[in-house]
């Protein structure tokens, strides 16, 4: 079963619990810590995006539409929606020369609210461009321009551009394709459904690129790798998690997360893999339990933890920004 990762205190007082599961693997896929139970199957969600990138990369697509690293880093992004991040987006599609009516990821407020915020004072509208997934899928179509598909329908799971994302994904977890569960998306894609362990195997071959079935697809691997650890502003944002922590690494890391409480490392080189899921989904402990984990584990120095702890969410405020608690890691 799950185990208590977290602890919500008030006033001194536990409030309330985070349980769930945490592995870490290294470059032999041996577990090196592991707490609940970590071959329990869940929804990969976004943590997935950085190996959705790989087939349009494979496929020849950063050299055909000239496509830059902060562009391949947006792609694997669950971006905020601020203006650079939206700037990128566009870019790609101007890149493709293709209109932005051909997303179907639907429409979203930015993710970060000030950026929400100017588009109602600019009296602007919201749009599939906002959406925090517009650039994972702009590599999706780029893929479908590459191979010829028609791009119309491309995020059903019986569309050859899934058929490729469904494959990646097999060979990077280790799993066979019918083994890996298949949902829906907040954005419409297929989500993959598999177990937390394979999560951190998967992310041991993004930070140190091997046992893959070619050698453009290790080629592609290490290019997301250096991508999203060389711009990390592009992967999240302003004030997330995954930003911060390959900034203040000066990206030795890998880091993104996903919804429903999902979250995935990869220590570039070394082939460290990490992952975690909070049982109940909420993302309000992810920032203390994985410093905490990389600070315990000795992945961070103590200047690198205390500079990543300072701006992480620790610390409970009521709405006069009074402290009156804290998150508090206990496993």
């Amino acid at each position: 079963m799950s185990e208590v990762l977290a602890h919500v205190i008030r006033g001194g007082e536990i409030e309330s619990v985070h349980r769930g599961h945490l592995v870490v693997v290294d470059k032999n896929y041996q577990v090196v810590f592991g707490v609940g139970e970590y071959h329990t199957g869940t929804y990969w969600r976004s943590a997935a995006k950085p190996f959705q990138v790989l087939p349009m990369i494979e496929a020849g697509g950063v050299e055909k539409f000239g496509f830059n690293d902060e562009e391949i880093a947006v792609m694997t992004a669950s971006h905020g929606g601020e203006e650079k991040h939206v700037e990128r987006v566009r870019n790609i599609f101007d890149k493709m020369g293709c209109g932005l009516e051909a997303l179907d990821c639907g429409r979203a407020a930015p993710m970060y609210w000030p950026a929400a915020k100017r588009l109602v004072e600019k009296k602007e509208k919201y749009g599939q461009i906002h959406n925090p997934c517009s650039g994972k899928h702009s590599s999706m179509i780029a893929l479908a321009l590459i191979k010829g598909y028609d791009i119309k329908d491309y995020i059903d799971p019986n569309h050859p551009v899934q058929r490729e994302m469904l494959e990646v994904v097999s060979d990077v977890t280790g799993l066979a394709a019918g083994d890996i569960g298949i949902g829906v998306d907040g954005c419409g894609v297929p989500v993959f459904g598999l177990p937390v362990y394979n999560m951190a195997v998967a992310y041991s071959k993004l930070a140190a690129p091997r046992d893959v079935k070619s050698a453009a697809r290790k080629e592609a691997l290490s290019r997301v790798a250096g991508a999203m650890a060389g711009n990390p502003f592009y992967v999240a944002g302003s004030g997330r998690l995954d930003t911060l922590l390959m900034e203040a690494t000066g990206g030795r890391l890998v880091a993104k997360l996903g919804a429903e409480g999902v979250y995935c490392i990869g220590i570039i080189g070394e082939g460290v893999g990490i992952a975690l899921k909070i049982e109940d989904g909420s993302s309000r402990a992810i920032d203390v339990v994985i410093t905490e984990l990389l600070n315990r584990l000795g992945l961070i120095s103590e200047k690198e933890y205390e500079s990543i702890r300072g701006k992480c969410k620790t610390q409970l405020r009521n709405h006069r920004e009074d402290i009156i608690g804290e998150i508090r890691a206990v496993f």
